[in-house]
Parts: structure tokens; sequence; C-alpha cells
């Protein structure tokens, strides 16, 4: 009997809720070690399944891609719930570790119903990440994330049940695109954020608490991710779509002024490196999204945890309202330079080593619209992480507001995660003989290396001259919210037409209906001689289909 990596976190949570301080802090720390001990005992390849109902349920297949997801899961719970020891706040750490639970679960799924049960836990969990804040806007934003996420997962379910019906099985392999498949796609581009289906990740993830945003920014669009390569790699449109999705992001991004929901587009850009990776189709493009996917879970932890920090001890999340935080908060500032600089892809760090895998692939199959789209991407994130947002947020003007001081764990939280983006940077292949292809690639060749420095110089140079002229504006981006609030408003306008419509032909009918029938009854009450009992209209309806049915059987 193999164990489960998600059982650590399906015990953990409900025990969270009973005992003091000390039991929540070992529980928190314990559960993600527990998880990582089993994944290690993991056989690979190796399945654990069972009938039930007819289905054959495959609730653990363990292979290369599966276990190489579910490391870079529990690796960030871990430092995720490092950085939220100091909270006494059940509810979200019960949330966390059910949503740690539910990617393991989804990820190691190997039939299609298996990964819907899971996939709809995790969308649950996160809702209450979201919820936890306890505030209007975080309940909106998480009500709004229900429904999209149950829109996914009504798509996920309706297209698993065509494909299941049509080959008699559930079974989680390559899915072809047809009437199921386009639906279990359109559910997974949706988890994916993919533009014009993103705009709950912007609009939700900043509303949720400083520590409860470091969980969302790594479960459910990597999952989403890993069921894409699963499921759908080799798709060419894929390859467009993640690119496009890549240069979108960045241009909300450098617009934005609140810090997370910078970060959170920013999201919407690197999924986009990934779900390119996985159109292209090769062995060398699906490893580049495998481990770009596992490098933006680190990196983009820190990022949270940076922002996270400046939030609960300034108060305050926007760019406007920042400034000057250099030498009161130094090592923050450190940290998120470190993310800063690997999510721009920085030689020697591990965004550089994963990043330019996609971009080889893209240039080796000879897309050459793809490849410079990818590129474009990659300045703006320097420009807009690497430069824009530290220099707002730390140096642009000193600030005289009081900064409250910070807990040990979260800064241990941050330099955990600033270590393992340096040490996969720096030994690339402790990362790439993990990933699901065996690839003979090498990142640090001299031509790739001064393309990059380059690059980031040039950007830097552009940023320096532009300054003067660039500006925060505090004011809220509608993005393609303009498009659904209208087209919402519009629907409930002709709802509310249709209803009065609906109302006025029901009377009409009504009133035809019942003056029929009283003719009718006054003819078979003059004509057969029934009492008044007898003579309801509801009687003559049972009666005539009595009548029918009789004649139909004799």
């Amino acid at each position: 009997m193999i164990l489960h990596p998600g059982l650590p976190f399906a015990f953990a949570a409900p025990a969270i809720l009973v005992g003091g301080r000390r039991w929540q802090k070992a529980v928190l720390l314990s559960a993600p070690l527990a998880a990582l001990l089993i994944l290690f005992q993991v056989p690979v390849p190796s399945t654990q399944s069972g009938f039930w109902m007819g289905i054959r349920w495959i609730w653990l297949r363990a292979d290369s891609l599966s276990w190489f997801f579910g490391l870079a899961f529990v690796l960030l719970t871990f430092f995720g719930n490092l950085y939220a020891l100091h909270l006494d706040n059940r509810k979200q750490h019960v949330a966390a570790l059910g949503a740690a639970g539910a990617s393991l679960g989804a990820v190691f799924a190997g039939d299609l119903v298996t990964l819907f049960v899971f996939w709809e836990l995790l969308s649950v969990a996160s809702m209450f990440l979201i919820w936890n804040r306890s505030n209007p806007r975080s309940l909106g934003a998480g009500f709004r994330y229900l429904l999209v996420h149950l829109a996914g997962g009504l798509c996920l379910f309706a297209g698993c049940l065509l494909y299941g019906i049509e080959r008699r099985a559930f079974t989680f392999e390559t899915i072809p695109l047809d009437g199921g498949g386009f639906l279990i796609l359109l559910g997974f581009l949706i988890h994916a954020a993919v533009p014009p289906l993103h705009a709950w990740l912007p609009d939700a993830y900043p509303e949720s608490t400083p520590t409860g945003s470091v969980y969302l920014s790594a479960y459910v669009t990597k999952t989403a991710v890993y069921v894409l390569a699963r499921g759908f790699f080799g798709v060419e449109a894929l390859a467009w779509v993640g690119a496009l999705m890549a240069v979108y992001g960045v241009v909300y991004a450098f617009l934005e002024n609140n810090i997370r929901r910078i970060l959170s587009y920013h999201i919407v850009s690197q999924v986009g490196y990934m779900v390119c990776g996985i159109g292209l189709g090769s062995a060398l493009s699906v490893s580049g999204s495998s481990a770009h996917a596992f490098s933006h879970i680190l990196y983009k932890g820190l990022l949270f945890m940076a922002a996270g920090a400046v939030i609960e001890a300034t108060g305050r999340s926007k760019l406007t309202e920042l400034g000057g935080l250099w030498r009161s908060m130094f090592w923050v500032g450190l940290f998120y330079f470190v993310g800063a600089f690997a999510i721009s892809g920085g030689p020697f760090l591990n965004g550089f080593v994963s990043k330019s895998i996609v971009l080889e692939a893209a240039h080796l199959e000879k897309k050459t619209g793809i490849f410079l789209l990818l590129e474009l991407a990659s300045v703006g994130t320097f420009l807009s992480l690497g430069l824009k947002l530290p220099y707002f947020c730390f140096f642009h003007r000193p600030t005289s507001r009081p900064v409250r001081p910070l807990t040990q764990n979260m800064y241990w939280a941050m330099g955990g995660l600033a270590f393992l983006c340096l040490f996969t940077g720096v030994y690339p292949q402790s990362l790439y003989r993990l990933l699901p292809f065996s690839i003979r690639y090498h990142p640090y060749d001299l031509p790739r290396l001064l393309q990059a420095l380059g690059l980031l110089a040039a950007t830097g140079a552009l940023f320096y001259l532009l300054l003067p002229r660039i500006k925060v504006a505090d004011v809220a981006l509608a993005d393609t919210d303009r498009f659904y609030r209208r087209g919402a408003l519009w629907i409930l306008q002709a709802l509310q037409g249709l209803q009065c419509g609906w109302k006025i032909g029901c009377e009409n009918i009504q009133s035809r209906v019942a003056i029929g029938l009283g003719s009718l009854e006054g003819f078979f009450r003059r004509g057969l001689g029934f009492s008044s009992l007898t003579t309801s209209p509801i009687f003559f309806l049972v009666w005539i289909l009595l009548l029918f049915l009789g004649l139909v059987l004799a």
C-alpha cells in the first residue's frame, strides 16, 4: 500500500482546530514535512486504484510529471506555513492545508472523476482563503471567485461525462479536441486565467490576507498548468495563446497601482510562458513549462511574501501611498529583489534557467513571432517588477509613517525561498534532473548570458530615461470586467423585459384557457349530465389523458 502525499494535509486540517498555539505551530510545520517524506517514498511510476460504482478510481498515479509538481506544492506549503506561523487564525490555516491537500490530490489523480472532485475542493478552499480577510471587498471577490470556478467546474464536469460516455472510461490521459475535449479544455483554461477569462485572478488575490495570497499564488493556476501539460500538450493554438497572454499580463501590471494586483497580473503573464511551452509540444518545451512552473511557485511566493510584509508593516498596499522603505525594511527589500530578478530572467536565478528553456524551444521550432512576444514580455516584466515597483515602494520618497516590526518567522520564510531561487539558479542541474523529460540544455553559454544581461541593461536604461514621465495613477483598471459588467447589465435588462412580457402573456393565456375550459365544462354538463363535483377543469384534463391512454393500450 502506497501512502498518498496529500494524506498529512487531510489529517492536519481538522487537527489544527484543537489544541493551543504550540500545537497549531507543530501541525503547520509537521504536515508539509510529513508530505515531503511520503513523496520521496512514492515509487515512480506507480498507481493505486479501485472500482466503485462501476468506475475505476485512480486516486494515485505517480510519474515524473505529477511527482515534480507535487514537490513544488509541498515546498511552497512548508514556507507558506512558516510565513503564517505567527497567526492565531485557525480558519486560514484549515483553508490553506485544505488547498494544499486538494492540489496534491489533483496532480496525482489518474482519472477525470477523481480530478474533478479535488478540482472543486481546491476551488472551495481557495474561496475561504479569500473570504478570511472578512471585509466587504473580500467577501464580494470570494463570491465572484466561486461563481467563476463553478462555471469552470461545470465545463469540466460536462466534458468528463461526454468523454467518459464516448470512451467508456475516465482515465486521464491525452485528450482529443472533440466535444468533450473542448469542454474540458475550457474548464482548464478558466482555472489557468487565460484572457479574457482571467479577470477573477487580479480581482480576488489582492483581497486575501497578506499570508493567504502566498498560498493562492501557487495552487490554482499551477494545477491548471499541470492538467494542460497532461492532457493537451502539443495543441498549437495554446502556443500563441500563451505568448499573447505573457504580453497582456505585463501591460496591465505596468499600469496598476496596487502592489498585489501588479503581482497578480504577472501571474497571468508568467503562466503564459507555461501555456506557450505546452502548446509547442516538444519534450524541451514541456520540460521548460514544468521547470518554469516550479520556479514560479518559488519566486512568486517570495514576491507575495515581500508584498505582504510591506502591507503588514505599513498597512498600505498602493504605490501612491508608499515610498522610502529601503532603510526601515532592508531585508524585505533585499528578498524582494531576489524574487524580482528571478521573475525577470536575471542570470544565476531560477527564473533564468527555466524561462530560457521555453525561449530556446520556440527558437528551435522556428516560431519567430512567439519568440519575440516572449522576449517582449520579459522586458515588460523587468520594467514593472524589477524597476517600477521597487522604485516607488522602496526609494521614491522618504516616508515619516511608522513601520511596524515583523515577526522572525516571516524573515525565515522569505530567506528560505530566496535561497532556493538562488540555489536552483546557480546549480540548474538540481532542477533539470527532476524534469519529466530528460533534456540536454546548458543555460549559461556565453551568447545566451550576454543576451540576457544586455536585455536587462537596455530595459534599465529605458526606465531611467522615462522616469521623469512615469506616473502612478490611483485608478481602478476595468480590464475585461468592462465587457462582463455591461453584458451582465444588458442580460438583466433583457430578462426584466422578458419577465414583464411573460407575465402579460401568461395572464392572457390563463384567461383564454379559463374561457375555453369553461365552455367545455358547460358542454359536458349539458350534454352528459355530469354533476358539479366532477366537472372541474382538472377533472376533464385527467379524463382526456386517461381516454387517450386507453385508446393507445387498446
